[in-house]
């Protein structure tokens, strides 16, 4: 074999062993490159992309601090490596940080930064047993890599201002002529910020039409606002749930209905202070002494819980259920389903005023 022969032999070998070589290497590369990692304070739309735990996630509709595994609102499009070059992440968030993953149950101490989920980071404020930094404002600030808290920047969650609630507080008196002085409407604007997602998640018509469906439910529930705790007294003793490993430490009567949505059972009291980052088990008071922590508990109530029906409150009104279905997952076992007509109308009869006040529609399906 001639010389230039075997030259081009060998060149033809190479030119196979490497694309033998490039094929498997290129099959191994196949892991979906992870979205920008999702944010808890960012606006979502139909079909926008988000990572999250390792996942991509596409969004169904307008979303704003839904998580994607736990909120309807996400398709899972499956696992994901990588970084598409976003901000925050799993592996570093944005600029230096190189700081520990929070860890729920894990107790921190004043100035200790984390890691959260989300892939922004978080510095304590005041000492606490690993409360979630996206709920427990309190305990919690974000926190910037460039040092210093970052005042609900990009990563955080921004709390609306008292200019941005859609309520004014001029509205919020028309609203509740009557109300005792404790509901205060600074104290509803400071409770805004343990759910940011409230009264502001869809167009201006769904915050406004939210904001008067919890108004409403809450006029109901306290008699215009006059009433901060439970009137029947001989209801208190009875709220005591001696089941649960953590009992009733407060007494056997201290878990009566207080506050807008009127708290009520230890069992809840510890749920929503563990939400909150409050110990309402140990000083369930709080809820009738602090306007604050009075309204946050409503909004907790609000935003997480189903009660007695199949969706939160905060999900029937900007998903389109309708205020009926906020009525059913507040009190529907008592008044759906022709349980008590007048009661489920005197709610329907505040919503459409508070609405009338906002200027927008009622909507549909406004019974249960």
């Amino acid at each position: 074999m001639s010389r230039q022969r075997i030259i081009a032999f060998l060149a033809a070998l190479a030119a196979v062993i490497g694309l033998a070589i490039l094929v498997p290497m290129a099959s191994t590369a196949s892991a979906a490159t992870c979205a920008s990692p999702w944010s808890s304070s960012a606006v979502y739309t139909g079909g926008m992309a988000a990572s999250y735990n390792s996942h991509n996630w596409s969004a169904k509709w307008w979303t704003q601090g839904e998580t994607p595994g736990v909120a309807d609102v996400w398709a899972d499009q499956g696992g994901c490596g990588g970084s598409s070059g976003g901000t925050g992440g799993t592996t570093g968030g944005t600029g230096s940080c190189s700081y520990p993953a929070w860890a729920a149950g894990h107790a921190y101490v004043t100035g200790d930064i984390v890691r959260y989920t989300d892939g922004n980071y978080y510095i304590a404020e005041h000492d606490n047993p690993g409360y979630d930094p996206t709920i427990s404002t309190w305990y919690w600030d974000p926190y910037s890599c460039t040092g210093g808290t970052t005042g609900g920047g990009s990563g955080g969650t921004t709390p609306p201002g008292n200019g941005s609630f859609v309520v004014s507080e001029a509205q919020f008196n028309q609203m509740f002529p009557s109300r005792n002085s404790f509901y205060t409407y600074n104290g509803l604007t400071a409770a805004l910020s343990a759910y940011p997602g409230f009264a502001t998640t869809g167009s201006d018509t769904v915050k406004k039409q939210e904001a008067a469906a919890f108004l409403a439910n809450v006029s109901h529930e306290t008699g215009g606002l006059v009433y901060i705790v439970e009137q029947n007294t001989a209801n208190y003793p009875h709220y005591c749930d001696t089941s649960q490993s953590y009992g009733c430490p407060a007494g056997q009567s201290a878990y009566y209905g207080r506050g807008p949505i009127q708290l009520s059972w230890n069992f809840n009291y510890k749920a929503a202070g563990d939400a909150l980052g409050i110990d309402l088990l140990h000083n369930p008071n709080l809820v009738q002494t602090d306007p604050a922590v009075a309204w946050k508990t409503g909004l907790w109530y609000w935003d997480t819980q189903s009660g007695p029906g199949t969706m939160t409150p905060h999900n029937a009104m900007v998903n389109g259920a309708g205020f009926g279905e906020t009525i059913r997952s507040i009190n529907g076992s008592i008044e759906c389903n022709g349980g008590n007509p007048a009661q489920v109308q005197s709610r329907v009869n505040a919503y459409q005023s508070f609405t009338s006040i906002l200027g927008v529609p009622a909507g549909s399906n406004l019974s249960c």
